[in-house]
């Protein structure tokens, strides 16, 4: 669910390379296109859960990215646009592929083996608690405010109340749920990569995460094949879901980010993150039969709310 260039949790990365020259063809308002990439990005954990179903949490992610790639790849083609050059900049894909893609959509595949998908959007919306709390140390232009400072706090206490923490996690499988805040740890240490080495390149965001989902799909297709064997058959309702997951949830969201940060900017744009375990809860119980007890729906208010808090930026001073 990340790439480059996104905005705070599945959606912030905080410096962008220039973006691609706008298209002069008409677009939807982007009020309906914030309103489909919350539903498919909400939807991602349902589909990774389906996934999971016919196919090993490695074949699903190396779905997915295969997926994703093409999608990027026909859109680059449509915009003539061709992949970076410069042996450093690939190595630095190389670097983010891993950390942005390659690395958590396995740990995502692999938790839900064992936790709900509800549990796991809600883990990934503790992205902007981990990015809050990593910048602060990674980058000195990030100052801990009071209020920004009260917001990790108060998010961190969300994510105990979610776990039920008062009652020794009773019930909860710690494994899958470690694996899933790692996973959501990862988009931060990422971001903060990409900061690092590729703000500021000449680049186009297309160009850059195209390279860089072509580098996770190869890091996948090298590993997957080591720790699984080809199915024995091919169950159709899966296969479709690992489909539709690297074709929306990967490839579509990507390109759809691109022109929401473009045209109302990364603060709007980032809200995203707000709607994404929201509906992905509301899938997983719909349509899995997942149930929830009071301290999940209770838990993820309070991590959003502190997630919230640990975006508003310092007032600066005349």
């Amino acid at each position: 669910m990340s790439s480059v260039t996104s905005s705070t949790a599945p959606a912030s990365r905080p410096v962008t390379p220039p973006a691609s020259p706008p298209s002069s063809r008409p677009r939807p308002d982007w009020r309906l296109r914030f309103g489909a990439l919350s539903l498919i990005w909400g939807f991602s954990f349902l589909l990774i859960k389906v996934g999971t179903h016919g196919y090993a949490p490695f074949q699903v992610t190396l779905g997915r990215l295969a997926f994703g790639t093409a999608v990027l790849a026909v859109a680059m083609a449509v915009r003539r646009e061709r992949l970076p050059r410069g042996l450093r900049t690939w190595g630095h894909l190389a670097v983010a592929g891993f950390l942005l893609n390659a690395l958590p959509f396995s740990l995502f595949a692999f938790a839900e083996l064992t936790i709900p998908s509800t549990l796991a959007g809600i883990c990934n919306a503790t992205s902007p608690l981990w990015g809050m709390a990593l910048s602060l140390v990674a980058l000195s232009e990030d100052r801990p405010t009071r209020l920004r400072v009260a917001g990790l706090g108060l998010g961190f206490l969300g994510v105990l109340t979610v776990l039920g923490a008062w009652q020794g996690f009773h019930g909860l499988d710690a494994r899958g749920t470690a694996m899933a805040l790692l996973a959501s740890l990862s988009y931060p240490v990422g971001w903060i990569y990409v900061r690092r080495t590729l703000a500021g390149s000449s680049h186009s965001n297309l160009s850059l995460t195209g390279g860089q989902l072509l580098l996770a799909t190869v890091q996948l297709a090298v590993v997957t094949p080591l720790f699984t064997s080809v199915p024995s058959e091919f169950a159709i309702v899966p296969l479709l879901a690992i489909a539709a997951l690297g074709t929306l949830g990967t490839g579509l969201a990507v390109l759809i980010q691109y022109g929401l940060v473009a045209e109302v900017g990364p603060t709007t744009g980032q809200m995203v993150t707000y709607f994404v375990p929201v509906i992905a809860a509301a899938a997983g119980i719909a349509i899995l039969g997942e149930t929830l007890t009071w301290s999940t729906p209770v838990g993820a208010v309070i991590v959003l709310a502190g997630a919230a808090l640990t975006q508003v930026k310092p007032k600066r001073v005349p």
